[in-house]
């Protein structure tokens, strides 16, 4: 069986729902089970956000995770407060252009990618979140690429079709950013 519970935390603004949108429809795009369920801070832009997705082979009993195994975090509070929540062997995926601290905790694999150099080198630092979920999906393969393809298709529409290449470019080099 193939379970992933992740939460992705960050400022709002920095793309945190997105990453959870797309990963979720992702799943559905595998023919997978999957649960969105966004949560904020009391402010929008600039405030807490997080989000967690769950993608399963089997149905899913609850959208809640109280022991993440998986953690995308984009900046320091994030990986602060869910690095105590994780579960023991957990993967924390960090964002090094924000963050510059060590976990504290040793029973957790940490990843960390220059997802805001990557972002710039790519043109667009915006796509920083889509870097992130390249290394989730690198380090995890909770989803297939053909499935992010397109599931970009479905979100990114109108002028924002026009968008979806660099996504995916941001994306793959996110995965490969996680895999070295």
């Amino acid at each position: 069986m193939s379970y992933h519970g992740v939460i992705a935390a960050g400022f709002g603004g920095q793309g945190v729902m997105l990453f959870g949108q797309i990963l979720s429809y992702s799943a559905m795009m595998d023919s997978k089970y999957t649960t969105w369920l966004p949560s904020y801070g009391p402010e929008m832009r600039g405030g807490t956000a997080n989000c967690t997705i769950v993608v399963s082979d089997e149905y899913i009993a609850s959208p809640v995770i109280d022991k993440p195994v998986e953690v995308v975090a984009f900046n320091i509070p994030s990986m602060t407060k869910f690095e105590k929540q994780m579960a023991e062997n957990g993967v924390m995926i960090i964002n090094s252009s924000v963050i510059d601290r060590e976990l504290t905790r040793k029973d957790i694999k940490l990843i960390k990618v220059p997802a805001n150099e990557i972002a710039e080198n790519l043109g667009n630092i915006k796509i920083q979140n889509m870097v992130m979920l390249g290394a989730y999906i690198g380090a995890t393969k909770a989803v297939s690429i053909e499935a992010i393809k397109k599931a970009l298709e479905k979100k990114l529409t109108g002028k924002k079709a026009a968008l979806i290449d660099l996504n995916l470019r941001a994306i793959e080099e996110g995965m490969s950013a996680a895999t070295k």
